[in-house]
């Protein structure tokens, strides 16, 4: 017997538990599927929340280590586990679990845990071990089951000696030595969280800097603390021609023929669409190489019954973006007009040690879009709140229009970036200039207190350029 919905989602990720929320408040009879025993996906059961969690406790030694409390020392005993570090985790996932089956029995969202494969565009067939397979139809379908890391079958993964950023939550003991092969988010995130925790890192990256994405001084200041602060030795521009393991230990090879050796190697080269199980091609689905699944505007699939959202889709890749493109996909399936498009201000957040946050264009973005820029910077180090965090190299960075001051961009280097990058980015939503940060009252002391002085540079950096060119109407 095939049951049969208004709405069928496979995957109860943040894409998919949203989705399935916001067609359900309107009405719509929804059952959502999940392959795991518990909801949250790789957000709440392998990826963020455990990683965030770790990344609290390597915060607060490395803060106790440069801060140097009346000559107090600190230091992390050699076997202790990645699971001592994360004592509030199974806290904070199991509070998860708890909000996210509330929220699909308080919309009355039918749950099935299982395998989902497509049959045909029009079903899918879930399959428990020790149950029949089950039938389940749908006039709508939200495909949202995440990705999981990429692994090149060149590297040879074994999970205790070659990681990808799965298997590196699951160490059994902090290692002596890491190898982190990859300059991106992830890379940057777990390079920093182990050397906090006392490990030798060293990061090796074909990229000419960190977080390439970034404002150029980003990757400057991230390599900058990360060397200084917690000894990570940085490779940029550089190839691995071979990794190795052999006898407990990771052997990685780079183009110049030096030979890298550590108890670990984690690869974190990308990820790939957690699709190859779903039977996408019964369902006319097209995917990348790379298993990702390939949307339109509205996010529906190459079957345009067939909606996707999330980290399936390949980039951005965040929870909070996820959550919001499934919102606007389902008011779509449904013509519904409570939200047509996911806000084009979207922060970007990376929890290094120090955090770095970004909003909007970056310098180079507007320059190359042929705007008429300017930029305003205030360093943390010149903060009170800053140097009672002993911020040394943090930065607030605004980008704004020299004609009429309206901000464009910012970027945010040091502890607390991924909160107060969320400042800007409403003033950015609004359409809003310099002059807010002028205007407003911060509190003293406060990290956000350096936006204003990074809009009255700005303002400084604006007149001297028209004193320079001799006049108000002058352009570089």
């Amino acid at each position: 017997m095939t049951e049969h919905f208004d709405l069928v989602v496979v995957g109860a990720g943040p894409a998919g538990e949203k989705g399935a929320a916001q067609a359900a408040y309107f009405g719509k009879k929804v059952c959502l599927i999940e392959r795991a025993p518990k909801p949250g996906g790789a957000a709440v059961n392998t990826g963020t929340l455990p990683a965030n969690t770790l990344r609290e406790s390597a915060a607060l030694l490395s803060g106790l280590r440069r801060k140097g409390l009346y000559g107090v020392e600190f230091h992390v005993q050699p076997d202790l586990s990645v699971a001592d570090f994360m004592q509030r985790e199974r806290q904070v996932i199991e509070g998860a679990w708890h909000d996210i089956e509330e929220n699909l029995a308080r919309h009355q969202i039918t749950a099935v845990q299982g395998d989902a494969r497509f049959t045909s565009p029009q079903a899918v067939e879930v399959h428990r071990h020790g149950t029949a397979p089950r039938s389940i139809a749908g006039d709508i379908f939200l495909v949202a089951p995440g990705s999981r890391p990429w692994r090149p079958a060149s590297v040879p993964f074994d999970g205790t000696t070659i990681l990808d950023s799965t298997d590196v939550l699951t160490l059994p003991t902090i290692p002596a030595r890491l190898i982190v092969i990859g300059g991106g988010t992830i890379g940057c995130t777990y390079a920093s969280i182990f050397a906090a925790l006392g490990a030798k890192v060293t990061v090796v990256t074909t990229k000419e800097r960190l977080l390439a994405q970034l404002e150029h001084e980003v990757g400057d200041a991230l390599r900058q603390e990360m060397t200084r602060r917690l000894g990570i030795q940085v490779h940029l521009g550089v190839d691995v021609t071979r990794i190795d393991a052999q006898g407990g230990l990771g052997y990685v090879t780079i183009a110049d023929g030096t030979t890298l050796v550590a108890e670990c190697v984690l690869h974190c080269a990308g990820r790939e669409g957690a699709t190859a199980s779903l039977g996408l091609a019964n369902a006319g689905v097209a995917t990348s190489d790379r298993g990702f699944i390939l949307v339109d505007e509205k996010f529906r699939t190459s079957t345009t019954h067939i909606y996707a959202a999330g980290d399936v889709m390949g980039h951005p890749g965040r929870a909070s973006t996820s959550m919001e493109q499934a919102r606007v996909a389902m008011c779509h399936a449904f013509g519904l007009r409570y939200k047509q498009e996911v806000s084009s201000v979207v922060p970007y957040g990376v929890w290094t040690i120090p955090e770095v946050a970004s909003v909007g264009l970056t310098e180079a973005e507007a320059r190359a879009r042929g705007i008429d820029c300017e930029i305003g910077r205030a360093d943390l180090a010149h903060n009170t709140r800053g140097r009672i965090l002993g911020e040394s190299t943090g930065f607030v960075k605004l980008v704004f229009n020299a004609e009429d001051q309206q901000l464009l961009g910012a970027t945010i280097v040091g502890e607390g970036a991924c909160e107060i990058i969320h400042v800007p980015s409403a003033v950015l939503a609004h359409g809003g200039t310099l002059d807010y940060f002028i205007q407003a009252v911060f509190s003293y002391p406060s990290l956000t207190e350096a936006f204003k002085y990074a809009a009255y540079d700005g303002l400084q950096r604006l007149q001297r350029r028209i004193g320079a060119a001799g006049g108000l109407d002058a352009r570089d």
